[in-house]
C-alpha cells in the first residue's frame, strides 16, 4: 500500500515534516509530493495539477491511501472520481464542499501585493498562485463527493467551528456514505502545522482501522 500525503495551497512538502517523522516512527512510510514540482513541466492551473498528479499517484503499482489538505482534498476527490478502484483509503482536512469564489477573489488581490518571496518558498510564481485559483473557481465538487466509496475520513481542526470550513466538513460528512468525521484540537487549518502529532494519530488508527495488515502500509 502507498500513502500519500498531499499539501494546500500556501504550503509545500515540508509541511507534513512533523506528521511525517510521527507516521515514520509507527512503521509506517508516506509520501510527501510537492505539487508544484509535479507540475513544473506545464502551464500552472488546476487542469494541468490535476493530470499531473493523478499521473504521479499512477506510477506506483499498488493502491494507495490518499490524506488531502485543503486543495489537496480537491485534487483527491477528482482523483477517486476518475480511478475509484485505485484508492483504499481518503483523508480530507479542511477540503472545502464548494469553491468559495469570493473568498478566492479576495485571496487574489491579496496575493498581488504579496513580496515574490513569499511564493519562491512554495517553488512558484505569484501569477502561478492566481491563475491557479482562478481556474478553480468553477470546478464542482460535490457531484464527485457523494460518489465516494471507499473508507472515509473528514477531518477539521475546532478553531474552525465558526468557519466555512468546519460547514464544508459537515457537509462532505453527510453526502458521502459512511464516512467518518473527527476535529482536532488546538488546530486551525493548517492542521499538518497546528496539531501535527494529533494528527499523525489519527492517520495511523484509521489507516490501522481499514487496512487487513498494518505492515503492509
Amino acid at each position: 500500500m502507498t500513502n500519500i500525503l498531499v499539501h494546500g495551497l500556501g504550503q509545500d512538502e515540508t509541511s507534513w515534516n512533523e506528521v511525517k517523522n510521527q507516521l515514520n516512527n509507527n512503521g509506517i512510510n508516506v509520501e510527501t509530493p510537492n505539487l508544484f514540482s509535479v507540475v513544473k513541466n506545464y502551464q500552472v492551473n488546476y487542469e494541468n495539477m490535476y493530470r499531473t498528479f493523478a499521473d504521479y499517484c499512477n506510477s506506483f503499482n499498488d493502491k494507495i491511501n490518499l490524506v488531502g489538505l485543503s486543495l489537496g482534498g480537491v485534487l483527491a476527490i477528482d482523483y477517486i472520481a476518475e480511478f475509484p478502484k485505485k484508492v483504499n483509503s481518503v483523508i480530507l482536512i479542511g477540503t472545502p464542499y464548494e469553491i468559495p469564489k469570493p473568498i478566492f477573489t479576495i485571496q487574489n488581490i491579496i496575493y498581488k501585493f504579496m513580496p515574490k518571496r513569499i511564493f519562491e518558498k512554495m517553488g512558484c510564481s505569484k501569477k502561478d498562485i492566481i491563475r491557479l485559483l482562478d481556474s478553480m473557481k468553477n470546478l464542482s465538487i460535490p457531484d464527485k463527493a457523494q460518489d465516494i466509496k471507499c473508507n472515509t475520513l473528514i477531518i477539521c481542526g475546532e478553531k474552525e467551528k465558526d468557519n466555512i470550513n468546519m460547514k464544508s466538513a459537515k457537509q462532505l460528512n453527510k453526502v458521502i456514505q459512511n464516512s467518518k468525521f473527527s476535529i482536532i484540537e488546538n488546530a486551525g487549518h493548517e492542521v499538518n502545522i497546528d496539531n501535527p502529532k494529533e494528527l499523525a494519530n489519527m492517520i495511523y488508527n484509521f489507516w490501522k482501522d481499514n487496512n487487513n495488515d498494518i505492515n503492509q502500509l
